[in-house]
């Protein structure tokens, strides 16, 4: 007979947090932030290691809609990423997927070419995973990634993600089939090393 568990209450996702690192200022994204976004939907390596398909409806319009939209959202949290030294909008963070039965969140990150491997991805990865299960009550937090994007996994590691399994030919890029690893990180192993893997 399996223990019995505790639900946390529902998460809080309206309340948008600014989340302050050494390196990386996480704060609510919004329309303003577009210009500095638009060189990571631009970017053809970008879109291949996310697995985000090109499907031309890639408009000015949409995209302000889309960003002018996420203070309302009630089951996730978009979270722009800004370097501190800088100033600048570098990429975006979100939690979504809200499974309420499970106490369960998506994670994904998305940064801007030319921020990659200075370390400002695994902190802004820490900063929203901590809020996850700190703030948030989270239990678990997911992802996948897929096999051609090794640097991706190593950040996710890192960051405390552990791999769970493949699924096989999970993506079809230009004819060719890629598997994709499923990792997560569970609250119990988060507060277990204090956000450290």
């Amino acid at each position: 007979m399996a223990d019995h568990v505790r639900h946390a209450p529902r998460p809080d996702f309206l309340k948008k947090p600014s989340l302050r690192g050494e390196q990386v200022l996480l704060r609510p994204v919004t329309v303003d932030d577009i210009a500095a976004l638009m060189p990571m939907f631009l970017d053809a390596e970008a879109s291949r290691l996310t697995g985000s398909h090109p499907d031309g409806r890639l408009d000015e319009a949409r995209l302000r809609a889309w960003y002018g939209s996420r203070a309302e959202q009630d089951d996730r949290l978009d979270l722009a990423v800004v370097e501190r030294v800088t100033g600048n909008v570098v990429g975006e963070v979100v939690l979504n997927g809200w499974d309420p039965g499970n106490e369960s969140c998506n994670f994904r990150i998305f940064l801007v070419p030319g921020s990659y491997g200075r370390g400002l991805g695994t902190e802004a990865t820490r900063l929203i995973v901590g809020y996850g299960f700190e703030a948030l009550g989270l239990h678990r937090v997911s992802l996948e990634v897929y096999a051609f994007n090794p640097r991706a996994r190593r950040a996710y590691e890192k960051a405390g993600f552990v791999a769970e399994g493949v699924l096989r030919d999970a993506l079809l890029w230009e004819g060719e089939r890629v598997d994709a690893t499923v990792m997560s990180v569970l609250a119990p192993e988060w507060f277990r090393h204090g956000g450290r893997p």
